[in-house]
């Protein structure tokens, strides 16, 4: 049995890696893969990537440049998306190791159609297209020391993060730039974060309890990293906003031969995003303070499931998630519920493939209009609802262990 409970519990990462990020939760993408710490052997690589393909549309849309309220008849206006992951370890001595790990920790993508961006025009732009994406580079370190049946362990480390972010619009008629399109820009450095933890693990009935903290990260693009690209010219922009903190507990056992459960609770400070400020620097009306409102409130996580293994080589999982909604006046990051699955397929020499799949139902939701889009305020430049809505990922990633 205990030989049972050390193979199961490399089921895990796919199933739950793949609900994660299948799942919508604020901004969040991918997490650092740090539970390649626990893993036996000296050295443990493992590389992979998930496919989100999230299927959101407007539903109404409500806006007198439009006559009212009419059904919405763009599409789907969420982009598709891959997040990345990446993780290696070095066992340092019998009581310590360090891995280097990469993902995509944050991002979003969006394309519009005719309606949102002729309603959007009542601010003076519509917007055609917005997005942004922040990669982690991460170091982190483990040591345990033995007490009682299990080890302790206490985790730490230091991650580098990049911004980048892109909003292309368009110029309203009757404005001096009418017709035409610019597109705002940044792309902030590499800035520095660091997370710490702890766990306890009981390795031989596949026990293991941790809770990770992930500190915030401000990022200020100055500007010769930000620009306003229009027709007239090119303008540098300067701004400054913040990615949030969060803390995850994440708990796992044997509960019968051959059968694993686990569990896991995040919390994720999306309170910190409430504006993205920045300035234009050139003259009226182009140049200017200006924001991006998004006022959003905090985020939890929360995921359950169980684990299989079927023979020597074949495990499977089963992860159900729920994500609660982020959003208070200005978009619609609601409620998620998903459903992961995932199976492990052990190789020779210490290789191992895992693949998953989720789907993701995302609940319906609306948005009032600002009373005066021309200036800040709550609510969105037009009004919407959208209807329960889906996602679908799929993900694969494989590992060598020796």
């Amino acid at each position: 049995m205990p030989n049972t409970f050390k193979k199961i519990a490399i089921a895990l990462a796919c199933a739950t890696a793949t609900a994660s990020a299948g799942q919508a939760g604020g901004f969040n993408r991918g997490t650092a893969d740090t539970d390649i710490l626990f893993e036996e052997g000296n050295f443990s690589m493992r590389a992979g990537a998930v496919i989100v393909s999230p299927r959101r549309g407007y539903d109404t849309i409500t806006s007198p440049l439009l006559g009212g309220t009419v059904s919405g008849t763009d599409g789907n206006f969420s982009d598709s998306y891959v997040v990345p992951s990446a993780a290696f370890k070095l066992q340092l001595s019998e009581r310590g190791s360090c891995a280097g790990t990469y993902t995509e920790s944050f991002g979003a993508g969006a394309t519009y159609g005719t309606q949102a961006i002729t309603a959007g025009y009542a601010d003076g732009t519509g917007t055609v297209s917005e997005g942004f994406t922040s990669n982690e580079f991460g170091l982190t370190c483990g040591a345990n020391f033995q007490a009682g049946k299990g080890r302790v362990w206490l985790i730490g480390g230091v991650f580098a993060q990049d911004f980048k972010y892109a909003q292309t619009v368009e110029f309203a008629p009757l404005t001096p730039l009418a017709g035409s399109r610019a597109t705002l820009a940044f792309n902030d450095e590499y800035r520095l974060g660091y997370r710490i933890g702890a766990a306890y693990e009981i390795p031989e009935i596949a026990l293991r309890g941790q809770v990770i903290y992930r500190s915030a990260v401000d990022h200020t693009p100055n500007t010769s990293q930000g620009s306003f690209t229009t027709v007239a010219g090119v303008f540098p922009t300067f701004g400054n906003g913040t990615l949030p903190q969060s803390i995850e507990a994440k708990f796992q056992t044997g509960i019968a031969a051959g059968t694993l459960a686990f569990a896991s609770v995040k919390w994720t400070d999306w309170s910190v995003l409430q504006t993205l400020n920045y300035t234009i620097v050139g003259p009226a009306p182009i140049g200017g303070a200006r924001v991006l409102e998004y006022f959003w409130q905090d985020g939890w996580t929360v995921s359950g499931g169980l684990a299989r293994q079927f023979n020597e080589m074949v495990a499977g999982s089963v992860s159900l998630t729920w994500d609660k909604g982020v959003s208070t006046t200005e978009d619609v990051h609601t409620d998620t519920w998903t459903v992961a699955s995932g199976v492990s397929l052990k190789g020779e020499r210490g290789t191992e493939l895992r693949l998953g799949g989720a789907i993701s139902y995302l609940a319906a939701g609306s948005v009032a209009a600002d009373p005066t889009p021309l200036t800040p305020g709550t609510g969105n430049t037009f009004a919407y609802s959208v209807d329960g809505d889906w996602s679908y990922a799929v993900g694969a990633n494989f590992k060598v262990n020796w």
